[in-house]
């Protein structure tokens, strides 16, 4: 691939990126769009707003990366809780390093690539990539000793950098833990693989074990029960009632003209209803379905505990002779519980976790056949031998360049598309408890196969056979990764531009929720905004993204220096989108306490590492001794470094600080705050939400067991929601002010 193929691909995602960007300036202007630009603050604020049409809505305006540009940490923070701090964490820690690497190998190393052998030179748009990068030296040049120096710098920034932000990212999680408010998961342990009894139910046995165990700090149990078609029905009609409940209502109903899409009728044929209505009044005895009997219940209970500390020591014991019974594990706060999951008989888990890792082996190697294709676009005689009838068009320049520097990448990413939910439906089949503790795994995964299809696969070879012999002499790896990834880093390049620049311009757009809207309103004439739609950040997908990203800048920075600019626009562009983001789009469902900068961490050390070895054998083929003597060294060090902050910090991520919670147990005791906190437990993890807190009762000593259901009265409409009136149960319009307004826009 020569210049002009790269600048052609540039252009490409440069427009795409601009025309996106300014339909999202406007596009977020429209009332009719507010659910999907900002469905965090519509979840959170109920306000008037003014449909009236102004000019200013169809002019693009920068307004929304002032606001996101000016909005401080803190106030991040409040927002979008730890996990969303530390993601953005990682976006300013690359664009420090990268910009680092930038100064460095762009006025220190890409003149030496360029000029590295005595040869006639073309202008500047007919050079080949192969010219700036670092295979362009000749063997034995005196001047790798700058390729050297600069490896030395970026490490040890890189390294500094980590430091400093580990450092700080432990003391926020230390903060977020203790003074955070009440956090029920902190006095709670899961206790699953309960031991069955003819003679006694789960219920009883859990009791009569930490009664006698745990005496003295046991406060109680509440039990986890099978959920079945009758709890999905009642889960869906709470949605309904929520979304009935929060409906304001408009007297001035008029009849409308245009028919519905599918049925033919009018907003006139909807009957409207009375909120006594007489099927409301002889409404159906709940209190008859059996939900909660013994029969229901599963092997798992959360255990309440009266101090933080008994909880910690419960959950880290090991509580039987037999430690595939009575397995206890801290348990995840009430709004991360992944319920489904609890009944897993744990037996079961290591079997499950065998499977999906088989699954996902398979997945990747089947992975291998879009990824050779896309290999094969790279090459333009390659392309030609494989369709022959395309040789004519082929020929053609603009074609040729859009043919392997735009296609290729862009047929990657759509593949890379199937990938975060195959991995997201997996690590849900391996039994996670929580509902961040899946998105982590997910995350793990989707980072592992996309490092190493689109990274290494790439890399070794273009042909599956190739890639199986890479593999069978693992010892040869290092070389051929010096000779390849030069060679590969056009490839990289417009992987960039197309994964990296034109994802954040959809990911701003959110094209399909624009497309979900659009129909529910032109096709369903649906006038209602989409608040109970929000979604939690996507860290499985972004995560991985970013770190990909980062581990090419790390192994290209001194091969093949012009990836760095296009890097940097990358991240500084990402950091403005994901703050809007998490201003406006993402709302914080649940929070894992930025458990994922530990894998942020150990991935940067990987392509730290990496690139150190690749730069070893790259210095081995050109003959260079002195830069390899010191390249090794250097290794070694950032091996000890990371073992050093894996020993100084990884434990603050991996259990919670004895001392921490004590200091918390003492202040509340001191201020008599906790038989509040004892109170607020009962309450805290209620399997059914549609019921009320009598169903939520937790079970012990001092409670006495029931299976009757609360009679569901208040949930009557028009007695819980008094302004409901009989008048109409049909919105016609709502009234909001647009929360844009409020930055000016």
């Amino acid at each position: 691939m020569d210049i002009s193929a790269l600048l052609t691909s540039a252009g490409i995602n440069i427009g795409l990126c601009v025309l996106l960007l300014s339909l999202y300036s406007i596009l977020r202007k429209q009332p009719s769009n507010v659910g999907v630009y900002f469905g965090r603050r519509l979840a959170q604020i109920q306000s008037n707003r003014s449909d009236h049409f102004c000019f200013d809505r169809l002019v693009p305006s920068p307004s929304w990366i002032l606001k996101a540009w000016e909005t401080s940490e803190q106030e991040l923070l409040a927002i979008g809780g730890l996990d969303a701090v530390v993601f953005l964490r990682i976006l300013v820690f690359s664009i420090r390093i990268f910009s680092i690497a930038a100064v460095i190998c762009i006025f220190l190393v890409l003149p030496l690539n360029y000029y590295g052998q005595e040869m006639h030179h073309k202008q500047i748009p007919s050079e080949s990539l192969d010219v700036f990068t670092i295979g362009n030296v000749k063997e034995g040049s005196k001047w790798l000793w700058a390729h050297c120096l600069a490896l030395y710098v970026i490490s040890c920034s890189a390294c500094v950098l980590l430091y400093f932000e580990y450092r700080s990212i432990t003391s926020m999680r230390l903060a977020h833990i203790s003074e955070s408010p009440l956090n029920p998961s902190h006095f709670a342990v899961l206790v699953r693989s309960i031991p069955w009894s003819s003679e006694e139910s789960y219920s009883d046995a859990v009791n009569k074990f930490f009664t006698r165990y745990y005496a003295s700090s046991y406060l109680s149990h509440q039990m986890v029960y099978r959920s079945g078609t009758v709890q999905k029905l009642m889960s869906d009609a709470e949605y309904m009632y929520k979304m009935l409940k929060s409906t304001p209502i408009d007297q001035k109903c008029h009849a409308g003209l245009m028919r519905c899409v599918f049925c033919g009728g009018t907003k006139t044929s909807f009957k409207i209803l009375s909120s006594e209505s007489e099927s409301v009044k002889e409404k159906p005895a709940f209190g008859d379905v059996d939900l909660f009997s013994k029969d229901k219940e599963c092997a798992s209970a959360f255990v309440f505990f009266k101090t933080r500390y008994a909880a910690l020591v419960a959950s880290e014991v090991l509580q039987w002779s037999n430690p595939m019974l009575w397995v206890t594990d801290l348990a995840p706060e009430p709004h991360d519980v992944y319920w489904s999951n609890l009944c897993i008989p744990y037996r079961q888990l290591w079997i499950r976790r065998i499977a999906t890792l088989v699954a996902a082996i398979i997945f990747m190697f089947l992975f291998l056949i879009p990824v050779t294709f896309v290999q094969g676009l790279t090459q333009l005689e390659h392309l030609q031998q494989t369709f022959p009838l395309l040789k004519g068009i082929l020929k053609k320049k603009f074609v040729s360049q859009v043919a392997t520097g735009y296609l290729p990448s862009v047929i990657l990413m759509l593949f890379l598309y199937t990938v975060p939910p195959t991995m997201m439906l997996f690590s849900a089949v391996e039994g996670s408890i929580s509902r961040s503790g899946r998105k982590k795994s997910a995350c793990c995964k989707v980072l592992y196969f996309t490092i190493w299809n689109v990274f290494f696969v790439n890399v070794l070879s273009g042909s599956v056979i190739s890639q199986i012999n890479a593999i069978s002499s693992p010892k040869d790896i290092p070389t051929q990764l010096a000779r390849a990834v030069p060679t590969q880093a056009s490839f990289f390049m417009t992987y960039v531009l197309t994964s990296g620049w034109a994802s954040l311009s959809s990911e701003v757009m959110q094209l399909f929720a624009l497309l979900c809207n659009s129909f529910s309103r032109i096709v369903l004439r649906n006038k209602e905004d989409p608040s109970n739609g929000t979604l939690s950040f996507p860290y499985h997908t972004e995560v991985p993204k970013v770190l990909l990203f980062g581990l090419l800048g790390f192994t290209c920075a001194i091969l093949a220096p012009l990836i760095l600019p296009f890097l940097l626009v990358y991240f500084f562009l990402g950091y403005l989108v994901y703050r809007n983001q998490i201003l406006n789009v993402y709302i914080s469902k649940y929070e894992s306490g930025g458990q994922f900068w530990p894998v942020v961490h150990n991935t940067t050390i990987f392509s730290l590492v990496l690139s150190q070895i690749i730069a070893l054998g790259v210095f081995g083929l050109k003959r260079s001794p002195i830069a390899s003597g010191f390249t090794i060294p250097l290794i070694i060090c950032t091996l000890l470094f990371n073992e050093y902050c894996r020993q100084r910090f990884y434990p603050i991520f991996k259990n919670n600080a004895a001392q921490v919670l004590i200091e918390m147990d003492l202040r509340d005791e001191q201020y008599g705050r906790m038989e509040e906190i004892h109170h607020q437990l009962h309450f805290a993890y209620c399997q059914f939400p549609f019921s009320s807190h009598d169903l939520c009762h937790p079970h012990s000593a001092n409670f006495e067991y029931s299976n009757s259901i609360h009679d569901l009265k208040e949930m009557k409409p028009g007695n819980e929601t008094p302004h409901v009136t009989d008048a109409c149960t049909i919105r016609c319009s709502l009234e909001r002010e647009e929360p844009s307004k409020q930055d000016g826009t």
